[in-house]
């Protein structure tokens, strides 16, 4: 029986008064009489999404949205309000799976706080599209290689004539705004950013999708230049840390937020070791910003792309994993801070165009 037939067949038997809603118990047993193809994890989800509602039933549009694999906020309410626990080591007791579904499982269990979202996304992932944005990270080996052999240093003549990193005086040829993040300062920050990348970014790429994440991402990078721009106007930029570090603090903050429901094991001790790689990380890149440990020509790539990509990752960031499948347009808040980001980048356009001759900054000559 196909989708259309289904829905059809559930309309004239359960609700052939075209009142709008279905009780969720003979939808059960239209199920198990008529042996109709639906996921037993999706029945779990209708009976879970109908106890919000006092009598039972569930609207008939939600339901034609489950069967389709859609997800609207019915399901968060249905998640908070309703009574009936669905069973919480689903997935854990599943056997006989492959090694491919028991990394997705895991990554089910590493990113998501609720068991509805998990079992949704075990039972609804798709191998394709795979998580190429994440994957992308081996540009920064192929480019880097190309650089007296992996000696990535910024005091290196050839580097900082490299037409991807950010220097403040070029600063009118917009994409090194985005694309200093291919460059790094040396193979411990290229190892650590790949690192993060590939066992935090890879997992959220696969659970929310190549468009939010590589959006959270390039937002984290833009705003680390531009916030370098303003703050540090004399410093060039390299790296991929305002993206990672995006990255980073929004799944940090998701799992504090959600800490009773989050299932990875030894949660705490991952968070401290976390906390400590990344807060050296950043006290790395102040020690090398004002005391470089050879002769430069010029001042030392700033830090504080890693401060602006947290703030992201917190803001922005954590509103987009807290909405998994769900749709940010509906809510305000993901407005609010898009017209923050929005203002913001107008602010530093404007800085970037007439700050610069108004302050009078000493810019160092670019390479």
């Amino acid at each position: 029986m196909d989708r259309s037939s289904l829905l059809q067949l559930i309309q004239e038997q359960l609700d052939p008064e075209n009142t709008g809603f279905i009780g969720v118990e003979t939808f059960a047993s239209l199920v198990h009489s008529h042996e109709l193809p639906l996921d037993p994890a999706k029945l779990d989800m209708l009976v879970a999404l109908a106890q919000g509602n006092d009598e039972g039933q569930v609207c008939y549009q939600e339901l034609v949205d489950l069967i389709s694999s859609k997800r609207s906020s019915s399901f968060k309410r249905a998640i908070a309000n309703g009574q009936r626990a669905l069973p919480r080591d689903v997935l854990l007791d599943e056997t006989g799976l492959g090694i491919y579904k028991r990394f997705v499982r895991y990554v089910a269990y590493e990113i998501l706080p609720c068991e509805m979202d998990r079992r949704w996304y075990f039972y609804q992932h798709r191998t394709c599209p795979p998580p190429v944005f994440m994957a992308a990270i081996i540009v920064f080996l192929c480019y880097g290689a190309r650089l007296n052999k992996w000696v990535l240093q910024t005091y290196h003549p050839e580097y900082m004539k490299s037409p991807l990193v950010y220097h403040p005086g070029h600063r009118a040829r917009a994409w090194r705004f985005l694309t200093y993040m291919f460059m790094h300062v040396g193979l411990e920050q290229l190892g650590f950013n790949a690192l993060l990348q590939l066992m935090i970014g890879v997992p959220l790429e696969m659970v929310h999708g190549i468009l939010r994440i590589s959006f959270l991402y390039l937002a984290g990078v833009l705003a680390g230049s531009l916030t370098v721009s303003i703050t540090d106007m004399r410093a060039p930029l390299v790296g991929g840390s305002g993206g990672v570090y995006a990255l980073c603090s929004a799944h940090l903050a998701n799992v504090v937020m959600n800490w009773a429901g989050m299932r990875c094991p030894y949660k705490l001790l991952r968070m401290v070791l976390a906390l400590v790689c990344m807060s050296s990380e950043v006290g790395r890149a102040v020690w090398l910003r004002f005391s470089p440990p050879l002769p430069a020509s010029g001042p030392q790539p700033s830090f504080m792309a890693h401060l602006a990509g947290a703030i992201v990752g917190i803001s922005m960031g954590l509103t987009i994993l807290r909405s998994y499948e769900e749709s940010l347009q509906d809510q305000c808040g993901w407005w609010v801070l898009l017209l923050s980001y929005g203002t913001f980048l107008l602010f530093a356009v404007f800085w970037n165009i007439f700050a610069y001759d108004l302050l009078g900054a000493q810019i160092p000559p670019p390479p």
